[in-house]
């Protein structure tokens, strides 16, 4: 079955479905093109979000390796990663459906309208060539009529016995140039009418069967290539399901990946100080004769600062030094074994090199076709002074290790021991200090004067207040540890940073 055949006299309804067809197509297009401005609006606002939540600072801060954060940030990754699939759908729906529908739709038109225009075309020429036949059939009748009427005319003076002979020759003449004409024009209807005959059996049995089947064709490929955009809606995002579906199981994977017990062993890693816990108060008897301890007694009497205070109101800063002895002891060699890790890592680099410049001279020596020996010292000469350099490093560097090993069982026992010496004494003494005349106190003297830069409120055991432009006579000087003993001129002594005074 096709349309030239069963279809032959349906030129209106043949012209209106393909008109339809096309609306279809031009429709779809829409539809996809609407589509993909929401996956494109959809994979911004996917990406806007990625960046807003993505983690931006300091490197400690991105590297702080505890696992439900890094979970986060990977969800964060894989989001934006997802985003780039949802454009890459936009993309391929818009260049593969929208664009190719759009270019052949032009061409279904254009092609539609040549076929009903050769429709039409030899519509009119057949209802043309029927009208002369028409033309003919008419002139044949009023022909034939008049030649009756001429022969019958001509009959009856013949008849007459009164008309005259030159009379009856000329009706009779008349009459059969009459005839002549009308078995003319009767020749030239037939003529006209076969003619007409065949061009309709071409008309209806050629030329319309062939556009229309021309137009059944050209619906038939629409339909195909409208086939193939309806599947290409779903191919496309299947292209890219294995990279979502990836991205989805990144996802998924950043949960399993969260450890809340790995992530208090990484807390403890890196804020465990080292110091010991305070030691236990001593009992200050006061039955027995013990004084209590005056601000005059005590002026000189010294005072050991709390390292670890687990509850302080605030917390002051120390400026960061090369050793890292403003670090508690245990973050401290955590940070030395890294540099030295560091150094180990570039001298080792250096050393290569070294030794792969030092071949290149011995080459270049016994061949000096391939180079000039001279053209290498300049390298060799920085990279050696890179290896004196950097072994220096390391050896400063051990030598800070080594020295923070051997500092933690000393200090925390000078802490422990002397924690609250400040709130006890040796009970003789205070007996005896006040009637002994004769008492030798060994008196602290100071090691230098200096001047306080800026304000300092001592809120934790041990410390002291200051304030900015304060001269300070200097007890104890910093140790490594971001802390200097001063004593006030009121009397005050206590501990406060090294970095708010200057000599």
């Amino acid at each position: 079955m096709d349309w030239g055949t069963d279809l032959w006299d349906q030129y209106d309804g043949i012209d209106k479905h393909t008109q339809s067809g096309l609306d279809l197509v031009d429709r779809y297009v829409k539809f996809v093109r609407e589509r993909t401005e929401i996956e494109q609006n959809y994979a911004k606002q996917l990406r806007n979000l990625s960046k807003k939540y993505l983690k931006r600072g300091s490197k400690e801060e991105q590297e702080c390796g505890f696992t439900n954060h890094q979970s986060f940030q990977d969800i964060v990754n894989e989001l934006n990663d997802y985003a780039g699939q949802r454009e890459l759908i936009a993309e391929n729906m818009m260049t593969g459906i929208c664009v190719e529908l759009t270019k052949y739709l032009q061409d279904l038109k254009q092609e539609r309208k040549t076929y009903l225009a050769d429709a039409k075309k030899a519509q009119q020429n057949l209802e043309i060539s029927f009208k002369q036949l028409e033309n003919t059939k008419r002139r044949f009748a009023k022909e034939w009529g008049e030649a009756e009427k001429a022969t019958q005319q001509a009959e009856k003076i013949e008849n007459d016995t009164n008309a005259v002979k030159a009379d009856v020759e000329k009706v009779k003449q008349h009459a059969h140039v009459k005839t002549h004409t009308a078995e003319e024009c009767r020749n030239d209807y037939a003529a006209q009418l076969q003619k007409y005959n065949k061009e309709q059996n071409t008309f209806y049995y050629t030329e319309i069967p062939q556009l229309f089947n021309k137009l059944q064709d050209m619906d038939e490929r629409r339909i195909r290539c409208l086939a193939e955009g309806y599947s290409q809606f779903a191919e496309v995002e299947k292209k890219v399901l294995p990279i979502i579906t990836k991205c989805l199981d990144g996802i998924s994977m950043a949960g399993q990946n969260t450890n809340g017990k790995q992530d208090s062993l990484r807390f403890i890693e890196q804020h465990k100080s080292g110091f010991e816990r305070p030691a236990e108060v001593d009992f200050e008897d006061y039955s027995q004769g013990i004084k209590p301890a005056s601000s005059d007694a005590n002026l000189n009497q010294p005072k050991i600062r709390t390292k670890l205070w687990p509850f302080s109101h605030k917390k002051t800063k120390s400026p960061a030094a090369e050793d890292y002895s403003h670090l508690p002891p245990e973050q401290r060699k955590k940070r030395l074994q890294s540099k030295i890790d560091d150094i180990t890592k570039e001298l080792q680099k250096e050393l290569d090199q070294s030794e792969a410049l030092e071949k290149m001279r011995g080459v270049y020596e016994r061949n000096p076709q391939m180079g000039d020996p001279a053209s290498l010292e300049p390298q060799i000469t920085q990279t050696s002074q890179n290896v004196g350099r950097l072994r220096g490093q390391l050896t400063k560097y051990e030598s800070w290790l080594a020295e923070a090993f051997r500092g933690d069982d000393s200090t925390n026992t000078a802490v422990n021991n002397n924690q609250h010496c400040s709130m006890s004494a040796d009970p003789s003494q205070n007996i005896y200090s006040e009637f002994d005349e004769d008492f030798d106190e060994d008196v602290e003297t100071p090691i230098g004067k200096a001047t306080a830069l800026y304000t300092f409120q001592g809120s934790s055991q041990g410390t002291v207040s200051i304030t900015e432009g304060e001269q300070l006579s200097v007890m104890e000087s910093d140790k490594g540890d971001g802390w200097m003993r001063v004593l006030r001129a009121n009397g005050d002594e206590g501990y406060i940073p090294s970095s708010y005074v200057k000599f």
